[in-house]
C-alpha cells in the first residue's frame, strides 16, 4: 500500500468522548435495543429496532458485505452492525474504529471473537489485511472542524477515501450515511454545528463528490431527510417517555441539553436545512492522477 500523510482534520477524542461518554445507559433509553446513533430507513408500521436493523442491513447489502472475510465499519458507534455482520450475514471478521471509550467498552462486552474493535481514528488505522468492504455510517460529520474552509475540507475528505481505497481489495465497494448541509448557507448553521457537535463540520454532497474524484466511483445516491425527521422524533419521544430516569442518571442540565438538541435537529432536517445522505461507491481500482 501507499504511504499517505497521517492527518486527521476532524473532531479530537477529546471533542467525541465529550459528546459520547455521557453514559452507555442513557443512550439506550432513546436509541433502543440496537443502540444505533443515526437516521433509520423506514416504512409506514416500523418500530424503532425495525426501522434501525433495515438502515444496518441496506448498508451491508450496499458495501456488498455478505459472506465477506474481513469488513472495516468507520465510526462503529456502539456495534449494531459489527454484531449484524457477524451474526446475521456471515462475515468472517468485522473490524470497528472508534474515539469513544466508552463504545469500545460496550463493544467488547459482546465477546464475541469475530469482532475487533479498535479505539482510534481512520488516520491512525493501519489494517494488517485488506479489507474486502468498508461501511461508515453516522461518522463522516466529524471528520472535518468548522474552521477550516472548503478546499481544507476536500483535502481532508480525500484523504480519507484514499486511505478507504488503500484498504479496500480490488473491485471492493464501500456504503457511505452522513448528514450534509442542505438548502442553507454554512455560516448560518454554524453556531449550531458547534453547540451540537463539538470540533465538528457537517460536509456538503458537493464536497463529497470532488473528495472522491478518480478514487470511488458513486455508484448510488439516496437523500432520506424525512426518514431522519422520523427518527429524531422518534428519540426525543423515547427520552421524554423515560426523563425521570435519565434525569436520575446525568442530570436535569444534561436531559434538558439533549432534548433541545433532538429537538432543533428535527427542525432543521423537517426545514431542509440538513439532508441524510446515503452513498454507494465501488473502487476504482486503477485511478488516474
Amino acid at each position: 500500500m501507499n504511504a499517505v500523510k497521517n492527518q486527521n482534520p476532524g473532531a479530537s477524542a477529546e471533542a467525541i468522548q465529550y459528546h459520547y461518554d455521557i453514559s452507555n445507559n442513557f443512550y439506550r433509553f432513546w436509541l433502543g435495543s440496537t443502540n444505533a446513533y443515526s437516521c433509520a430507513i423506514w416504512e409506514e408500521n416500523d418500530t424503532l429496532e425495525s426501522a434501525q436493523l433495515r438502515k444496518i442491513d441496506f448498508h451491508i447489502n450496499q458495501a456488498k458485505a455478505r459472506g465477506a472475510l474481513r469488513v472495516l465499519d468507520v465510526g462503529c458507534g456502539w456495534g449494531a452492525t459489527l454484531k449484524r455482520l457477524v451474526e446475521v450475514h456471515n462475515v468472517e471478521q468485522a473490524v470497528g474504529l472508534t474515539l469513544s471509550k466508552a463504545q469500545a467498552e460496550w463493544i467488547e462486552s459482546f465477546r464475541q471473537p469475530r469482532i475487533k474493535v479498535k479505539l482510534e481514528s481512520w488516520s491512525e488505522h493501519s489494517p494488517e489485511e485488506p479489507y474486502d468492504a468498508i461501511i461508515s455510517v453516522g461518522a463522516f460529520e466529524h471528520f472535518a472542524k468548522l474552521n477550516l474552509n472548503n478546499a481544507q475540507k476536500v483535502e481532508g475528505y480525500r484523504t480519507f477515501f484514499q486511505r478507504c481505497h488503500e484498504w479496500l481489495k480490488p473491485g471492493g465497494w464501500m456504503s457511505l450515511q452522513t448528514m450534509t448541509y442542505g438548502n442553507v448557507r454554512r455560516e448560518e448553521l454554524s453556531q449550531f454545528i458547534a453547540d451540537c457537535l463539538p470540533d465538528s463540520d457537517l460536509p456538503s454532497f458537493s464536497e463529497i463528490a470532488e473528495a472522491t474524484e478518480r478514487i470511488f466511483e458513486i455508484v448510488a445516491l439516496r437523500n432520506n431527510r424525512e426518514d431522519y425527521v422520523r427518527t429524531w422524533k422518534t428519540w426525543l419521544s423515547n427520552l421524554k417517555a423515560h426523563r425521570k430516569a435519565a434525569v436520575n442518571l446525568v442530570g436535569e442540565e444534561m436531559v434538558a441539553r439533549y432534548e433541545k438538541f433532538l429537538s432543533l435537529f428535527t427542525i432543521g432536517f423537517h426545514a431542509g436545512n440538513m439532508d441524510l445522505l446515503r452513498i454507494t461507491m465501488r473502487r476504482i481500482d486503477n485511478p488516474r492522477n
